[in-house]
């Protein structure tokens, strides 16, 4: 117990240095809740401070929008569920859309997809600028006005003029055929010979569509031809085959083959049966053979 008392007794010049410390405190607080110490001389632009706020917020939005999902230009016939979730569309918006393109139909216009979809005016105002449709659907070409008649009926050989001296004045008046195939058909003619020996010898010429050959077949045919030595199949050889066009040594060499193999062809058309054969060519190649069967 004394011990504890001990140290509580301080001596006079203790209770001297408690008391000076204990009236610093509370000047100091005193000076700290009744003295001002704000500078006055500190002034703050306003003008400036509003430049600043405005200038932070415009980097708020930026930061904003670039966080924002972009947006690329797209075809409304090819929203998925997870890209009309984005664009903001409802689930049932997303199965209209879905189950008229299982019609096999296709939007091709703003007012189609509003119309199929039924989406808010305000939703279409927000996603229709990224619509992209195909170019033939935005800038669709006139039908051109053919001088022919689908339901006019067929030419008769006389009627038609000789593909063999038409020019290329006249072959340009066929639908699909310009300056280039026009020149192109003269310079084959010329090429085989001067003369076209039947009509099927128009699909050899570079260029020519199917359609395009049955239009000019359709006004032109090969009339007046020189007549042509042709070759007995059964009997030809290796040299004289090589002379018909499309016919090399090696396709030469293997027709003699199958010919010894079959003791023989019995059919211009048993030539499809040759290795290497161009069967795409057998039309004009028939008209260089012939086949003796006796």
């Amino acid at each position: 117990m004394k011990h504890i008392k001990s140290h509580f007794t301080f001596t006079k010049q203790q209770r001297s240095g408690i008391f000076v410390l204990l009236l610093l405190i509370l000047i100091l607080q005193c000076v700290y809740f009744f003295v001002d110490f704000s500078s006055e001389e500190f002034q703050v632009n306003q003008h400036d401070l509003v430049q600043f706020r405005a200038e932070i917020d415009s980097l708020k939005q930026i930061k904003t929008q670039n966080n924002k999902p972009k947006v690329y230009p797209f075809n409304p016939n090819f929203i998925t569920d997870y890209k009309g979730y984005t664009l903001g569309m409802s689930s049932e918006e997303i199965d209209r859309l879905h189950a008229f393109r299982k019609q096999n139909k296709w939007i091709n216009s703003i007012k189609d997809f509003q119309r199929i979809t039924l989406v808010s005016d305000s939703l279409l105002l927000k996603i229709s600028p990224y619509f992209k449709f195909p170019d033939w659907v935005l800038n669709p070409k006139p039908k051109t006005q053919y001088s022919y008649s689908k339901n006019k009926s067929p030419k008769t050989f006389d009627q038609k003029l000789n593909l063999n001296t038409a020019t290329a004045e006249q072959l340009k008046k066929i639908n699909g055929i310009g300056d280039k195939l026009s020149e192109r058909i003269v310079a084959y003619r010329k090429k085989i010979g001067g003369n076209f020996i039947a009509d099927v010898q128009l699909q050899d010429v570079y260029g020519l569509s199917p359609e395009v050959v049955k239009r000019t077949l359709n006004e032109f045919t090969v009339k007046n031809t020189k007549p042509i030595q042709t070759l007995d199949l059964n009997t030809a050889t290796i040299n004289e085959l090589v002379t018909i066009q499309y016919i090399d040594y090696e396709i030469a060499h293997n027709i003699i083959e199958e010919r010894t193999l079959r003791e023989g062809f019995k059919s211009l058309d048993q030539l499809t049966k040759v290795k290497d054969f161009p069967v795409k060519k057998i039309d004009i190649i028939k008209l260089y053979l012939t086949l003796n069967l006796e």
